[in-house]
């Protein structure tokens, strides 16, 4: 198993990641990182968000076709992505655990895991849309 060293990018990498719910995309994590680490390159963000990935350290999110995200919760919980602006949100208390049983019962399938994401408009695009 190949152990990674604590290093300076991604310890500020996690500092960005840690201080907000919004679930960055890789591009806004360089854009935050590079205003306390200067010389750091988006192939070193990147990188560096892949082998946090690979520790369990943060989740990546992949919803359709749009950019990754990543949230530093990594326990299982449903989202929020908001139709018109793209934010996306976490659910709490929502998250149904007995799920992967259920549906493997009722199908035959061998289940994993499950993501559950919950599509409209947050509180900001309601206002703006009246």
């Amino acid at each position: 198993m190949k152990t990674h060293r604590e290093t300076r990018q991604r310890q500020a990498i996690l500092e960005i990641l840690r201080g907000t719910t919004a679930h960055p995309t890789a591009e806004f994590v360089y854009e935050k990182v590079k205003i306390s680490l200067p010389s750091i390159s988006k192939g070193t963000v990147y990188r560096n968000l892949k082998v946090l990935k690979e520790m369990g350290v943060i989740a990546e999110l992949k919803l359709d076709d749009s950019m990754s995200h990543y949230d530093y919760r990594c326990e299982p919980h449903p989202h929020f992505r908001c139709e018109a602006c793209d934010r996306v949100l976490d659910i709490d208390g929502t998250f149904d655990a007995d799920l992967d049983r259920r549906v493997a019962a009722s199908t035959g399938l061998q289940i994993h895991c499950h993501e559950l994401e919950f599509r409209g408009l947050c509180r900001d695009c309601q206002n703006t849309s009246k």
